[in-house]
């Protein structure tokens, strides 16, 4: 498998509706996901979706134990989340500080609900149904945005918090 080149905010296709998957445990979506799992390892990501490689499929990964870009972030269980749906349990939203891989150089503080449900299926088909807050709901709906054209800069309420890292 490879580490595949990520596609950075301009692309067209970043703006695009992902596809639903209908066929699980096929070679080609094995490949698509160990090729996400290698770039996201690669680039220190928290999260990747599909379309950020140039695949318009409903298709997201995420998790870590720690990582250096969120250091106050606690660890989020490693996740293969196929064709996802993201509920709030309730109005609570907290703003909190985000970067991507396709918006290199660059964070911003967006909204985000802090109770999630988040339902979809495993490379395998098996169904997955879970209730999350903080940091974790952040990733999932951050990288579920991604598979319907949208990037973070567009949640964005306050530009003064938007700019380099450095």
């Amino acid at each position: 498998m490879s580490v595949r080149a990520v596609l950075r905010m301009g692309n067209p296709t970043l703006l695009e509706r992902s596809e639903e998957i209908h066929d699980f445990n096929t070679p080609e979506l094995n490949e698509l996901i160990q090729d996400m799992k290698d770039t996201m390892t690669h680039l220190n990501g928290a999260g990747l979706a599909a379309p950020q490689i140039g695949e318009l499929k409903r298709v997201v990964i995420f998790g870590f134990d720690s990582n250096e870009r969120y250091p106050e972030a606690s660890a989020v269980p490693f996740t293969v989340l196929i064709n996802p749906t993201i509920h709030s349990l309730d109005e609570t939203m907290e703003e909190g500080i985000e970067g991507c891989l396709s918006v290199p150089g660059l964070s911003g503080s967006v909204p985000r609900y802090n109770n999630i449900r988040y339902q979809g299926f495993d490379p395998f088909g098996t169904v997955i149904d879970r209730v999350v807050t903080g940091f974790h709901a952040r990733v999932v709906q951050h990288e579920c945005d991604h598979l319907n054209g949208i990037l973070y800069p567009a949640r964005i309420k306050d530009f003064t918090t938007f700019g380099f890292i450095e």
